[in-house]
Formats: C-alpha cells, sequence, structure tokens
C-alpha cells in the first residue's frame, strides 16, 4: 500500500462504517443494474469479487481489477502490480476446464476455488461468511479498543493464523490485510470492526469508490 494518488480512509460515523469495505450493496448493484442485470451471486465472498466485474459477465479480468483498484484509491503503480497478483494467482485457479479465455481471468462462480490458507477462517470452503470466525478476530486480538485493530494487533492476528510452511498464503494475507489497513484505518490508524465486517460481501469497495472519486 501507499502507492502515489493513493488516499487513506476519513474516519466515518458508525452508521456509514458498516457498509464501507464489502461496499458491494451500495455501488456495485446499481452499476449491475445500469448493465442490464448481473449474475444472482449468492456467498459474501461471490459478492465481494463481484465488485471488480464491472460488464457483468461472471468474469474479473485484469484489467478490470486494475481499473477497480484505482477506483477504490490505489495508484497507477500499485494497481497494477496487485492486480497482475491477484489475477496471477486466483485465475488459474478458478478457470474452468474448457475455458478459452486469458489465464488471468477470475471466474466468479468458482472464486472459493482461490480461498488461500493461513486466513482468518471468516469464509467457509464455499465463500459464505462466518461470522463466529470474524468474531474471534477481534474478541482474541483486539486489545487497545475493544473494536478495532491497530497495526500491530492486526499482525498478531496474521501471525497466529499461519500454517507451517504455507508461505503463499502468509504471503497473500499480508497483503491483503495491509491492502485493507492502508485504505480503511481511521484516523489514529485503527481498524473498525463494523469497517472490517463490510469487506467481505465487497460493500466497502464501492464507499471508496465515492470516496476517492470526490477526492476526500
Amino acid at each position: 500500500m501507499g502507492a502515489t494518488g493513493q488516499r487513506r480512509m476519513p474516519s466515518l460515523p458508525a452508521a456509514a462504517a458498516a457498509p464501507l469495505l464489502l461496499l458491494l450493496a451500495v455501488s456495485s448493484w446499481s452499476q449491475a443494474a445500469a448493465g442490464g442485470g448481473a449474475p444472482a451471486w449468492t456467498t459474501a465472498l461471490e459478492k465481494h469479487v463481484a465488485f471488480f466485474d464491472t460488464d457483468n459477465d461472471g468474469i474479473v479480468s485484469f484489467s478490470e481489477t486494475e481499473q477497480g483498484l484505482r477506483a477504490i484509491g490505489l495508484g497507477a503503480i500499485e494497481a497494477a502490480a496487485s492486480a497482475t497478483l491477484i489475477n496471477g494467482a486466483i485465475g488459474p485457479k478458478t478457470r474452468p476446464e474448457n475455458a478459452t479465455t486469458s489465464r488471468f481471468d477470475i471466474y466468479i462462480a468458482n472464486i472459493q476455488k482461490g480461498i488461500h490458507g493461513s486466513d482468518s477462517g471468516s469464509y467457509d470452503a464455499q465463500g459464505r461468511f462466518v461470522p463466529a470466525k470474524f468474531n474471534d478476530i477481534f474478541t482474541k486480538y483486539a486489545k487497545v479498543k475493544p473494536n478495532a485493530l491497530n497495526e500491530d494487533e492486526l499482525d498478531a492476528m496474521r501471525t497466529a493464523n499461519r500454517k507451517e510452511g504455507d508461505f503463499k498464503g502468509w504471503a497473500a494475507s499480508k497483503a491483503e490485510w495491509g491492502l485493507l489497513y492502508s485504505l480503511a484505518k481511521d484516523k489514529d490508524g485503527f481498524l473498525q470492526k463494523d469497517t472490517v465486517r463490510t469487506v467481505y460481501d465487497g460493500s466497502l469497495f464501492a464507499k471508496l469508490r465515492i470516496i476517492s472519486s470526490i477526492g476526500l
């Protein structure tokens, strides 16, 4: 995180924080309606990824990921690098056997196959949100404030979730949480629980896009 052009998420009132990271509900669905209707994604993970599917064809291309990352506040260089890592890692895992498109394309219907190890378990194997696992993040690691994580607490959580020898999972977890912290921490350097919750269904992304577009 921290590329040129990236903006920090300003502190939001409690009522506005919930739809922050998983901001699909606000922006992604209105965008889908404008495009003539989108697939009816059901799991939180599908909805999380669908924010980036701007043409609603069920496939997230490298360029869509890059453009989506820029829309939520990343600079051009970091967006391109992140899109390369994201689509390069997840695309082949979600690709159907008979697919003829780029290996960098992410197929949303198979996104559960892209779940990496050494994570918090807040998504289950089918990509559904698991509230108990999510709540554990803050019950176990939020020491300074009960419903927020600072950077040290975030690092402690990621370290505790590491599976032995799962180097790819460690790297993926560090990249994901690092991006989230960079974009969505409040003015005091905390990731609020309500903000993090909205990441899991994508609704935060829409809010970040709005904030980025108006230059806050």
